[in-house]
């Protein structure tokens, strides 16, 4: 009985010792570990960590790291996995990427679209710009920036669904960190107006007021587009109003034409404004006109970018297109007209030229200084007038046509910006149909500035 005993434990030894040693009736047992056996299940080749047992750190699609991400996959070289790190930590929250990010909500791209406004406002009331134009540039510029800022911060929920690399949604900059821009650039913007004078400052209040209104609540109504327009003409009306208000009486130099003749619902009373007052607001009546220009191609640029995030318009752009050719046609027109009503109304002026003086008369029977754009086909200022509108044209109507025929919303957002980028030779045309081709030159000169900028910060 002894014997069999013996025999079977040996005979028990000999059948373990063939068994795979580190895995022995299913458990581990100690000692040196062996080769790592394949597990189906998990996919991990059998290195899947237990339930109560941390795991690797999970590393993002991107390559950021998760949190206590102090160790990465034990492949890797520790001194590979250092340089990973460090180069994460210098990329993200840069003061550059910062500067960007604030950059691209304020679309600093269009800035150069501003200016343009005061100046033209100033040669309309047949002004040179003077001590008040500065603090008015400064103002628009001011009130712009934040129209920019609380338009995406009012945006915010459908920026992140629409466009989630904006700036708020991307959550580089905090929707209370916009909020607290825009309301510090109004500030700032009624500030410099108010140097400006009162009644600059008043046309730049009803100007915030317009704005504010505009990007919280008129921008998705039936009226938004014509609330853009009129912040617009306003910001015309602004540079007019700061320019005579800071000049003194019988300092302007004739010039100043009008578009009277070609802007239509302009009444006669309204054109035939009254001589420009320092310290009233008729000061900027003559103005009027080339406001109402101005707010017409804004509203046109307005009603397309209703669709630049969907596309899918194709009347729209189609309709803005013509009235963008019907603009260009008032600022050309009535040049001969223009001249002989110059011509018939002419009072000699100490150093006039002839055909230079007063146009028409306001209300109370005084003259306005003016003249319209020269008749003939050679005047150096017509041959001007005409290259500016022409650039005019060019500028913002492919990109539009480009855009009724494909309404995507790529060619729908090129649209817009050719629209924007517009308004520089507009207000150019504007300057020097007013009889001012220095300042339209001047304000023509933002157009490389304007593009070389675009090409690093989007316009819309």
């Amino acid at each position: 009985m002894r014997r069999r005993r013996r025999t079977v434990s040996a005979a028990l030894v000999a059948a373990l010792s063939l068994l795979p040693a580190g895995r022995r009736n299913g458990f581990a047992h100690g000692g040196p570990p062996a080769a790592v056996t394949d597990d189906r299940l998990s996919g991990a080749g059998g290195t899947a960590p237990a339930p109560d047992r941390p795991g690797p750190p999970p590393t993002g699609r991107t390559g950021e790291r998760g949190a206590g991400a102090g160790t990465g996959r034990a492949d890797v070289p520790s001194e590979r996995r250092a340089d990973r790190d460090a180069d994460l930590s210098v990329d993200r929250g840069t003061p550059r990427e910062r500067l960007r990010a604030w950059a691209e909500l304020l679309r600093v791209s269009a800035l150069f679209s501003v200016p343009g406004d005061a100046l033209a406002g100033a040669a309309a009331v047949g002004r040179r710009p003077g001590r008040g134009t500065a603090p008015a540039i400064g103002a628009s510029l001011c009130l712009y920036e934040a129209g920019m800022a609380l338009n995406d911060w009012a945006d915010r929920d459908e920026d992140a669904i629409d466009r989630p690399h904006r700036p708020i949604p991307s959550g580089r900059i905090s929707p209370a960190a916009a909020l607290g821009a825009a309301g510090v650039l109004t500030a700032a913007g009624l500030a410099l107006a108010a140097r400006a004078g009162r009644p600059a400052l008043t046309v730049a209040t009803g100007l915030a007021a317009t704005v504010w209104a505009y990007d919280l609540h008129l921008k998705h109504t039936k009226a938004g587009p014509a609330a853009m327009a009129a912040a617009r003409s306003l910001d015309l009306l602004l540079g007019a109003t700061a320019t005579a208000e800071g000049t003194a009486p019988g300092a302007g130099t004739p010039g100043g034409g009008r578009l009277s003749d070609n802007v239509a619902g302009v009444t006669a009373a309204a054109t035939a404004a009254a001589v420009p007052t320092p310290g009233t607001l008729t000061a900027s009546l003559p103005a009027l006109p080339a406001a109402l220009v101005l707010g017409a191609h804004t509203y046109g640029v307005t009603a397309v970018s209703r669709h630049e995030a969907q596309g899918g318009s194709t009347g729209v752009p189609l309709a803005v297109l013509a009235t963008t050719t019907a603009l260009a046609a008032a600022v050309l027109g009535g040049g001969e007209r223009s001249r002989r009503a110059t011509d018939r109304n002419a009072v000699p002026q100490p150093g006039g030229t002839p055909g230079q003086g007063l146009s028409g008369q306001d209300l109370f029977g005084r003259g306005i200084p003016g003249r319209g754009i020269p008749g003939r086909a050679t005047d150096p200022l017509r041959l001007l007038v005409i290259g500016l509108t022409g650039a005019y044209l060019r500028t913002a109507g492919p990109p539009l046509l480009h855009a009724a025929l494909n309404p995507s919303p790529p060619l729908t957002q090129r649209a817009v910006g050719g629209g924007i980028r517009a308004m520089i030779p507009l207000q150019a045309a504007l300057a020097a149909r007013a009889g001012s081709p220095v300042t339209g030159l001047a304000v023509m000169g933002l157009v490389p500035l304007a593009r070389s900028l675009a090409r690093k910060v989007s316009l819309t």
